[in-house]
């Protein structure tokens, strides 16, 4: 049965089993490798993409969960949020291992694109489901508020 989605603004159609993971499909058969394979239980927040712009963990959610529906990967990243907590996370160097980072970015536009002035509560609940091995969370933390404070209110939803 085939699945036809859009992923980062591109139309697709996927002959694949409808219960495979959005993650493995993205991976697998799309070759975008941007989005990481973590836990596979949705507790560590590697795998984080945009479904119709929100964040939702790819390896439990079944591709055929996204038919007719929008999916962004790091890769096609390309809002005014996401391309603000891209450049924060260069400038203050966020990643150590970088494994994590994917997910990490993906969080942190979502949570700009909807509230372009988080407190430290707001982005600690945020990130919360996105571990950092490397425990570089002041770094992210800050990295966020720097893209904040780089957007005006009005440009972080385009």
């Amino acid at each position: 049965m085939a699945i036809k989605l859009t992923v980062n603004n591109q139309p697709q159609e996927l002959d694949v089993d409808p219960e495979m993971p959005l993650l493995w499909a993205i991976r697998d058969h799309l070759r975008l490798t941007g989005t990481k394979f973590g836990c596979g239980m949705a507790l560590c927040g590697a795998c984080t993409v945009h479904i119709d712009g929100q964040p939702t963990r790819s390896c439990v959610t079944p591709i055929s969960a996204v038919a007719g529906k929008s999916v962004t990967t790091i890769e096609g990243l390309s809002s005014v949020a996401g391309k603000a907590v891209q450049t924060a996370w260069v400038g203050l160097d966020v990643p150590q291992c970088g494994y994590c980072q994917s997910g990490q970015v993906m969080s942190a536009s979502a949570l700009l694109a909807r509230n372009s002035k988080p407190t430290d509560a707001d982005i600690d609940a945020a990130m919360a489901g996105n571990i950092c091995r490397c425990a570089t969370y002041a770094r992210i933390r800050a990295a966020i508020h720097q893209a904040a404070d780089s957007l005006p209110a009005s440009q972080a939803k385009s």
